[in-house]
This record gives C-alpha cells, structure tokens and sequence, in this order.
C-alpha cells in the first residue's frame, strides 16, 4: 500500500503567516520555513512579533478568513485520492486550518496546536519533534511505501524518510541544497512525478 503525504502551506494553500503579515503590514511576519529553517526559532520570533504589535488570535483569524486553496490544489487532490492514502503533515496549527481543509474535501491532517489565552495566542504546542520525519518512520512501521512532497527545509527530512520526495515549487535556495530531489513546478509536474514515483500506476 502506497502513502502520498504532503505538506499544506505553500502545497495546497497559500502560506498562512505570509497573508497575516500583508494584512496587518508586519513584514517581519513573512519569514517562514523558506527562510528559516529552525521552526522553534521562527515561532519565538512570531509570537514575540504578536505581543510587540498587540496582535489578537481574532485579528489572525480575520487575515486569514478568506484563504482559498491554490488555483488546482483541489482538482489535485481530487486526483490523488483517488490513487492513494493520502495524510497532510503540516507544521501549521488546527486553528487555523478549519475553512481550508473544508475546501480541499476535509482531508487527513496532523499538524500543531496554538494555545490561546482570553484572545492571545500565549504559546504553542508541537504535535512531535521532527514530526514529519517521525510520522513517515510510523508508516513505514505499518508496511506503506511513502511518497512524500513539500516545498522547503521543514519538509527535507519527510522527503528524505520517504522512498520518494518531490519538491513542489521550492525557492532557489532549497534547490540549490538539496539537489535529489526531483522537483515539480505545477500541479501537472506533481501528478507526473507521482505516477513515476508509484509502483502500482
């Protein structure tokens, strides 16, 4: 049995933090994954953004309340359910995600938690170290074969834990980095590689 797991941001939706930081005008808020590659070092510094510019949870959910998954992503995943299992391993926090997994067919996600105080976002709690990493380690203890794609650093060590990992339109910097991996620049590119990928297409 065959796994696709993929990350969400970037993937299917646009980068969350990236639109808080254009509605409110924090610039700061924009650095992600991309370009820093240590999660616990990038959440300290958004929660740190958050209290410095008096940000509430409600004001984060007002940014975000009209995301919509990328031009594609849902056809895609319309595609690829039908060919495998298919679990989001995101970085991300449920919080955020409700009106976009709705979009994208409600598929399965494991991601993190914020913990949010009388409308402040006080911390977050991470659903496991290296949880992509580990997630694909438990699939693979279950039997699955994996086919992993995600876009930047948090992601490498998922695509290198799975038999296949596919970079899905990464920044030149991850490229440059990480040259095995095969890379797909839009979502005809990603069913190409998927197809590859699979021993049973």
């Amino acid at each position: 049995m065959e796994l696709a797991c993929l990350d969400l941001e970037s993937v299917l939706v646009p980068e969350i933090w990236i639109t808080v930081a254009e509605h409110t005008g924090i610039d700061e808020l924009q650095l992600t994954t991309r370009d820093i590659p240590d999660y616990n070092q990038l959440m300290l510094r958004r929660l740190t953004l958050l209290d410095q510019y008096s940000l509430k949870f409600s004001d984060l959910q007002r940014a975000i309340r009209d995301l919509r998954p990328l031009e594609g992503a849902c056809e895609f995943m319309y595609w690829l359910r039908e060919r495998f299992q298919v679990i989001i391993l995101s970085d991300t926090f449920y919080e955020f995600t409700l009106l976009l997994m709705r979009q994208l067919g409600w598929p399965t996600l494991f991601c993190n938690r914020l913990e949010v105080f009388e409308d402040r976002v006080v911390s977050y709690s991470l659903r496991h170290p290296n949880s992509k990493r580990e997630a694909i380690r438990a699939f693979h203890c279950l039997n699955f074969r994996v086919i992993a794609a995600g876009d930047s650093y948090n992601d490498t060590e998922m695509l290198t834990e799975a038999e296949v990992g596919i970079l899905f339109r990464p920044p030149q910097n991850v490229i440059n980095e990480f040259p095995q991996f095969p890379i797909a620049m839009n979502f005809d590119d990603m069913r190409r590689e998927f197809c590859k990928a699979s021993l049973f297409l």
